[in-house]
């Protein structure tokens, strides 16, 4: 029998404890904020927590706990008997187009859980999980888990990256956002540019009606939502199509790229955003590999193994692997145009 380690079990123990303290934090921040008491507090805050209670419309006695909760988890600041966000609590929790709001994060958390039985069967069948199968709040909290990225980065920095495509956008462009969802990604676009023409594709129909409504709420002309898979949407000549997060979902993205290819014009360019992943297990030992990897195991791999072929390319897949696969659909050229902690931007012609 191996000695044990007493210093590497404690280690390990405490890591545990640490993790089970996020996982039961995960109803706790998702209560905060569906009862806007991050927004109260960051409005009135230091406050007691009869003071946070009464701004939140909420009983005393729940808030004086939560509050002892998430001071515990470092998420809420305390001292002298009150409590108030810092400037860097208010960025994550308290304000939705913040860079590093991950509400999303936590929203999905939930739905991984609600998914775990649907899942853990498919691990001793093999089959997976359709994507308009999974638990009934996953739709909604993957599109506000990218939210924040998509806001900060999608017109800023990612657009700019691709040649000679910000020009083309100016002057009118036809575009498709191929997986497009709840349509935050082709709402941006639409905006920034309105001389060009963008339409949504998604193989999820109550997607497209929440993406729809979302267009209809903005007040957009220039777009609209239509049910279609990646590898057979109708429309052809595009100047720009985009992939936002979802190449990897595909069941078959290889047959993706070859139907991408045929569909865009002479000269047009493939967009391809994906979680940031390096090409090995070990580059990707670390936070948002983890995150990354649980969420394809409950998610990603689940919703490609449903499909046609099943690739199951897995959220990271990494760059060497997706590019093998962009190549497929005959572009000659790929490269990594833009980056972020969560995301790779890579652009195809």
């Amino acid at each position: 029998m191996t000695e044990l380690n007493e210093t590497t079990l404690n280690e390990l123990v405490g890591r545990v404890l640490g993790d089970l303290g996020g996982a039961v934090s995960v109803p706790l921040v998702r209560i905060g904020d569906a009862h806007g008491l991050y927004n109260a507090l960051k409005e009135i805050g230091p406050a007691k927590p009869e003071e946070l209670a009464e701004a939140a419309d909420c009983a005393p006695r729940y808030v004086r706990e939560w509050l002892a909760a998430q001071t515990a988890s470092g998420y809420v600041h305390h001292e002298h008997g009150r409590f108030s966000l810092t400037p860097e609590q208010s960025l994550v929790f308290a304000e939705p187009d913040s860079p590093v709001n991950l509400i999303g994060a936590f929203d999905t958390a939930a739905a991984m859980v609600e998914n775990q039985p649907k899942v853990q069967a498919a691990f001793k069948t093999g089959r997976g999980v359709a994507w308009g199968d999974q638990a009934g709040c996953m739709f909604c909290a993957v599109a506000r888990l990218f939210r924040p990225g998509y806001i900060n980065a999608l017109v800023q920095d990612w657009l700019p990256a691709l040649n000679g495509v910000i020009d083309k956008l100016e002057a009118g462009a036809t575009v498709a956002d191929v997986g497009c969802g709840h349509g935050l990604s082709t709402i941006l676009m639409a905006q920034a540019f309105p001389r060009s023409q963008f339409t949504g594709y998604d193989f999820h129909p109550g997607s497209i009606a929440a993406a729809t409504a979302h267009a209809r709420a903005h007040g957009l002309a220039n777009l609209h939502f239509e049910i279609g898979r990646a590898q057979d949407f109708e429309g052809r000549d595009f100047d720009l199509i985009t992939c936002f997060d979802c190449l990897h979902d595909m069941g078959d993205p290889e047959a993706a790229a070859v139907h991408i290819h045929k569909a865009l014009k002479e000269g047009g360019t493939w967009m391809v955003v994906e979680p940031a992943a390096g090409d090995t297990l070990e580059e990707n030992l670390n936070p948002v590999g983890r995150l990354y990897y649980s969420a394809s195991t409950m998610i990603c791999v689940p919703t490609s193994l449903a499909q046609e072929t099943g690739l199951a390319l897995g959220a990271q897949a990494g760059e060497r692997r997706l590019t093998e696969v962009i190549r497929s659909g005959g572009f000659t050229h790929v490269r990594r145009a833009a980056q972020t902690p969560l995301n790779m931007v890579l652009e195809a012609t």
